[in-house]
């Protein structure tokens, strides 16, 4: 067995030297395979991974989006000074919340997931500001939440979880629907009750927006307790969890990554960049999978499986995506003007686009069979590891999906086999 500290560079992109230090989702989507084997579905039997990183062309993905349930996630995260490991646990494990939800179908329909990030109690935010920031209101580009998540850095400060809390039922635009998830993630340290936003009436107002809030203490459960995040849960329907933030996160190296990392290389030729945001967000993508190479081989392998889900979407500057979900028609991609195109693309007349797209869009779905059959075998072996390690202390993941499966049962979602 090889097991490998998040420190581990792993296997090299030589197409990818350059690109890398813009912050990513990489590393984001760490956990994602890993946490196939131990989900369950509500009668108690597991999904494979192939049902659970359902393609992203699937039926239910091709409901109308009007019609489809949303799932939103604002992530609050503490980054006062001491909050470093919490930060790291965020990048290496929260994407197992994307393979709990890849599972989810309310009424047989896939629901779209956005996420929003802020930080909260670093004095290199205004007074003004209750120390709170916003990173990135809600989106679907998961991609560009990472963008986020790897920019943040400490600096000692005043927590303020009331305000904080105020702040992303303020600012965020959340769904009016009752039957969709709308919850929030507060983790930190400090106490729960300071700042001159009372938790408790900042707690009730998401309440009366139908948003639950589950709070992560990073330190000892019964300090968690006597600080008051355990009642900050409760008031709002939410859930409670301390967890060891200076955890190391590891990944296990399977003997299935190289090719993961062959037929990942694969899937980003099949990304047809478009528009003003195309180039950037072509580059940013395989800047994402650098860096979760850099922290390890078995990262990147994970990542893949997600890239490889129905929720990696990014119909915002990839022409595959857009078609796919009718964001742009056949006729809209034969009028695009050629300097909105990337370079293969020019030069062709308006049928030869249209098939060009339609030709990537097969190539992507093969590959991503390929890989989804490799993560497969990878989440065996995996588990099979697993088993002879000793068990871990709770950390950022098992909070996200013990929240996560109580939220799905309280909004009539399913796990599907």
């Amino acid at each position: 067995m090889q097991v490998k500290p998040v420190s581990d560079r792993g296997i090299r992109f030589p197409a990818y030297r350059g690109l890398f230090r813009a912050a990513v989702l990489g590393a984001l989507l760490a956990a994602l395979t890993q946490a196939v084997q131990a989900s369950e579905v509500s009668h108690g039997q597991p999904l494979t991974l192939a049902a659970r990183l359902a393609p992203a062309n699937e039926p239910a993905v091709a409901a109308d989006k009007a019609d489809r349930p949303r799932i939103q996630v604002a992530i609050a995260l503490d980054t006062s000074n001491s909050m470093d490991g919490l930060i790291d646990q965020t990048r290496n494990q929260l994407w197992q919340v994307v393979n709990e939800f890849s599972a989810a179908r309310q009424n047989g329909v896939m629901p779209i997931l956005e996420i929003a990030l802020f930080e909260y109690g670093n004095d290199g935010i205004a007074a003004s500001q209750g120390h709170v920031r916003k990173i990135s209101g809600f989106t679907r580009e998961l991609d560009a939440v990472s963008e986020g998540l790897f920019s943040l850095t400490t600096n000692g400060g005043s927590e303020y979880c009331g305000f904080a809390i105020q702040s992303l039922v303020d600012s965020l635009q959340w769904s009016q629907s009752e039957r969709d998830i709308k919850t929030i993630f507060i983790a930190g340290n400090e106490s729960f009750a300071q700042g001159p936003v009372n938790y408790r009436q900042a707690v009730r107002l998401a309440k009366r927006h139908g948003i639950s809030i589950n709070t992560i203490h990073a330190g000892g459960h019964d300090e968690g307790i006597s600080d008051q995040w355990q009642a900050g849960a409760l008031l709002a329907g939410g859930n409670y969890l301390s967890i060891d933030s200076n955890q190391q996160v590891v990944h296990i190296i399977a003997p299935q990554d190289e090719k993961i990392a062959e037929l990942n290389a694969r899937l980003n030729q099949t990304y047809v960049p478009y528009g003003a945001a195309g180039a950037v967000s072509a580059v940013r993508q395989m800047e994402q999978d650098r860096l979760s190479n850099d922290i390890s081989t078995g990262l990147l392998a994970k990542r893949a499986a997600s890239k490889s889900s129905g929720f990696y979407r990014n119909s915002g500057w990839d022409l595959v995506d857009a078609y796919d979900e009718d964001a742009v028609d056949a006729a809209e991609i034969s009028e695009m003007e050629e300097a909105s195109l990337p370079e293969p693309m020019q030069g062709l007349s308006s049928q030869q686009r249209v098939d060009y797209v339609r030709e990537k869009a097969r190539q992507r779905k093969q590959i991503q069979q390929e890989i989804l059959g490799l993560s497969e075998s990878r989440a065996n072996y995996v588990a099979e590891q697993k088993r002879e390690m000793a068990a871990a202390a709770p950390s950022m993941s098992d909070a996200l999906i013990n929240a996560i499966r109580k939220e799905a049962r309280q909004k009539n979602f399913t796990l599907e086999n």
